[in-house]
């Protein structure tokens, strides 16, 4: 919570009734060095809230946003607690949106043998992810984790607690699907599964080159690989490139021998060094996030941070790939530690019709994002690195001019990050918030604003 011209000693003494007296309920940080409860992602970054709560159910949660509404305070959520259960009739799952995405796929696991999409860093809450968007390998199989939302219980603005779906408070529900957190705190979800895949077939090849520009070629048949129009939707892949070479994962849903039927294999770029297993549905999980390390999606560094969505006529040249990757070769990043992320998308994302959610990118055949990590510090050296392999990229396919929410990009400022997260939704959008957030009770510095 953050305010701008109350006493924090009113809003003190309204959270501390909340709690009554159970002890590690509500903290006041004294400075961006206090992380005992505000544990920062972006080092590089210096905002923390005023006033933190931990409220233990929906009534709570009503409360503390009262407080911070009377109180003048604006208010975001993070995730961070638990809550499950399973109707095993209907197979809708129902979960507290501060669970883990390794824990959710454990309990889906136990408890059924059922899965639903989402991302692969394994410590991210669901709370964040799934109003987002929530995009993974077996998004281009089974949609995105927000596609698999069928109610929200969600407190609004005035601390009124509503379950919202497509019959109840349908707008809300609609613009909480790609833009949650400008709108309420989601206390629970109820998501659509899946029975888990029998088995997962995993590749991963590793590349090492003496130069930056030898990484070109690959990238090229891997681009085409993806931008295939038939591609099986069961199958997903990752291009990693980093300073010593570049990483690309395949996974696909499904046995070796319907995999070998697909023809994906002879399309993957080949010379790199092979590492090919067969997976269940959680050793898959776990294997894709140690190949890519994205376990260190938990540890807290200063970093800067690019990307952009890429349509179907968005594919690059060859020439414009040669350029990205000299570019890359030829400047000094100021680090080591820097990655550029490319991801396939497409298949069952495009199944949802456009206008059905607030999540502007069904139309996606690729993602792109950046991170160079600064150790100990950012420096403008990095910075520049990162903004200049994006201005090569934006050069490349100039008609790119929006990404996904979940890869925000600090440097942009309210009015230009509305656009590049959610495009020509941002009047709806904007409508809606007046109905339940005149105030902008809920906000944050690129968040969806009501214009008064």
């Amino acid at each position: 919570m953050g305010s701008s011209n109350s006493t924090l000693s009113s809003i003190e003494t309204c959270v501390s009734a909340i709690c009554n007296g159970r002890l590690d309920c509500y903290h006041l940080p004294q400075s961006d060095l206090d992380q005992s409860w505000n544990k920062l992602y972006n080092l590089a970054l210096s905002q923390y809230p005023q006033i933190i709560i931990r409220p233990n159910n929906a009534s709570e949660v009503s409360q503390a946003v009262k407080c911070a509404s009377d109180n003048d305070y604006k208010v975001q959520a993070r995730s961070g607690g638990h809550s499950y259960g399973m109707n095993n009739d209907t197979w809708h799952a129902s979960v507290g949106s501060g669970y883990r995405l390794d824990n959710l796929d454990k309990q889906l696991h136990q408890n059924g043998g059922r899965a639903i999409a989402h991302g692969t860093c394994p410590g991210v809450g669901v709370g964040g992810h799934a109003t987002v968007g929530g995009l993974g390998p077996s998004s281009r199989m089974w949609g995105s984790a927000l596609d698999h939302i069928i109610e929200v219980e969600i407190v609004t603005a005035n601390g009124t607690i509503v379950r919202a779906n497509e019959n109840d408070y349908s707008d809300l529900f609609w613009a909480v699907r790609g833009a949650g957190a400008s709108f309420g705190i989601v206390t629970e979800f109820v998501f659509k599964t899946h029975p888990e895949p029998g088995s997962v077939v995993e590749y991963t090849y590793s590349f090492s080159f003496g130069q930056q520009k030898d990484m070109a070629p690959v990238f090229e048949q891997w681009q085409d690989l993806v931008y295939d129009p038939n591609l099986d939707r069961r199958f997903s892949t990752l291009f990693i490139a980093e300073p010593l070479g570049a990483l690309i994962t395949g996974t696909f849903y499904g046995t070796k021998e319907e995999f070998d039927q697909t023809g994906i294999s002879e399309k993957i770029p080949g010379g790199g060094a092979v590492n090919f297993t067969i997976q269940d549905w959680l050793g898959s999980l776990a294997h894709i996030g140690e190949t890519t390390a994205l376990y260190l999606s938990d540890l807290a560094t200063p970093f800067a941070s690019k990307s952009l969505a890429f349509k179907r006529g968005d594919k690059m040249s060859k020439e414009s790939i040669d350029t990205i990757f000299d570019y890359a070769g030829d400047t000094d990043p100021g680090t080591l530690l820097w990655f550029i992320i490319f991801n396939s998308e497409g298949g069952a994302m495009a199944d949802t019709p456009y206008n059905a959610t607030a999540y502007p990118h069904r139309n996606a055949i690729m993602m792109y994002q950046s991170y160079a990590i600064g150790v100990p510090t950012l420096t403008t050296t990095i910075t520049d690195f990162v903004s200049g392999v994006h201005d090569k990229i934006k050069q490349a396919a100039p008609e790119a001019n929006m990404t996904y929410a979940g890869y925000i990009d600090v440097s942009l400022n309210r009015s230009t990050a509305q656009l590049t997260y959610w495009g020509d939704k941002v009047p709806q959008l904007r409508e809606i918030k007046g109905r339940y957030d005149a105030d902008n009770v809920f906000r944050n510095p690129q968040s969806i604003e009501f214009l008064k």
